[in-house]
């Protein structure tokens, strides 16, 4: 029982480490609560996973169980090919909030788990397994620490992730245990060594080829959008912490220092929360201290480091900390601070306004 449990847990951990879930969470932890987006995960991975384990249950007590382990056999050799393709960096998350965070996630990963891989493996493991409620567990358990991961590593960490790494050896697990199946599963007739060594060759020169574009990415220096987004926070949070160091003007000036009651202080507190992937406190900025004399040219500045790094991001998703900080930075310039960051062009037409010709935009 606990093997299966351990197996499934590791299989889906493996396979969804850099995967499109690891964007998805990411994206969705930027505007919500850690607690929160890992609850939606829980859900919608239960949901997904507990129709795959029935299917893949009910499969094994119709079919002859033998079949179905050659069945497996194949898949995993399938999915370790499909996880060496490259990511789609096209792919986008419409975050668009209507039924809560939770709510929000759960549906989102339930839909863009459909079909995939891990469902696929979770059927699998479930048609030859004895005990389906512990795979269950296994894959569920796998997609929740994935996300914690991904969350985790995506902001601290950023561009330490050896993410060609991980597929590699995600694929290289996915082949072992494709190869072990059949080998158990098909009659001696078919394991013959001019059956054998043909078939492995083909189905690792497949996944040669299948993983070509993204060596040569790696090769070239390129990185997919999971590890750009990862090394774009964590690179902004680290600028952004020194120039805000710049900009405080320290006790000489101010004398007993006000944490976070002070705007720049309260920008450091967001800062290093957002670094630790902690909720920050969506405090009203209106009534924090804005009466220092701040150098408006090094805000100025860090107002604009902010916005490019919003702009290169899709209107649907929606960078909490990183808007939060523009606001407190609009403050301090201008005494008020823009609510809604509909688009680039949009909102650089309502700063115009707002500016009223006293900075250089």
């Amino acid at each position: 029982m606990l093997g299966e449990l351990i197996k499934a847990f590791a299989l889906i951990f493996i396979a969804e480490m850099g995967d499109k879930t690891q964007i998805l969470v990411m994206a969705f932890a930027t505007k919500y609560h850690v607690k929160k987006v890992l609850i939606g995960i829980f859900i919608g991975s239960l949901l997904n996973h507990g129709i795959a384990v029935f299917l893949g249950n009910t499969l094994f007590k119709m079919v002859d169980p033998n079949l179905l382990q050659i069945v497996a056999g194949f898949a995993f050799i399938l999915f370790a090919i499909w996880n060496l393709k490259m990511a789609d960096e096209e792919e986008q998350v419409d975050k668009k909030n209507k039924y809560g965070p939770i709510v929000t996630v759960a549906i989102a990963l339930f839909i863009g788990e459909l079909g995939d891989k891990t469902q696929l493996t979770a059927i699998t493991l479930a048609a030859s397994s004895q005990y389906p409620l512990f795979i269950l567990m296994g894959t569920v358990s796998g997609m929740v620490v994935t996300g914690a991961v991904g969350i985790y590593f995506g902001i601290k960490l950023g561009s330490k992730i050896p993410e060609l790494f991980i597929k590699i050896s995600a694929a290289v697990i996915f082949y072992l245990f494709g190869f072990v199946k059949l080998y158990k599963s098909l009659p001696s007739e078919y394991l013959k060594l001019y059956y054998v060594i043909p078939f492995i060759l083909i189905a690792i020169l497949i996944g040669w080829v299948i993983l070509a574009p993204s060596l040569k990415n790696y090769h070239e220096g390129k990185v997919t959008l999971y590890k750009k987004t990862a090394e774009k926070l964590s690179n902004f949070y680290n600028v952004m912490a020194m120039k805000l160091e710049d900009i405080c003007l320290g006790e000489e000036v101010c004398g007993v220092c006000e944490g976070s009651k002070c705007l720049i202080g309260y920008t450091k507190d967001v800062i290093d929360k957002a670094k630790k992937g902690k909720k920050i406190n969506l405090a009203y900025i209106e009534n924090l201290d804005n009466q220092k004399n701040f150098n408006k040219a090094l805000v100025l500045g860090s107002l604009k480091l902010t916005v490019n790094i919003l702009k290169d991001y899709p209107k649907t998703i929606k960078l909490l900390e990183l808007h939060q900080i523009r606001k407190i930075f609009e403050m301090i310039l201008f005494n008020e601070y823009i609510k809604e960051f509909k688009s680039y062009e949009t909102y650089y037409v309502e700063l115009t306004e707002l500016n009223q010709g006293k900075y250089n935009l």
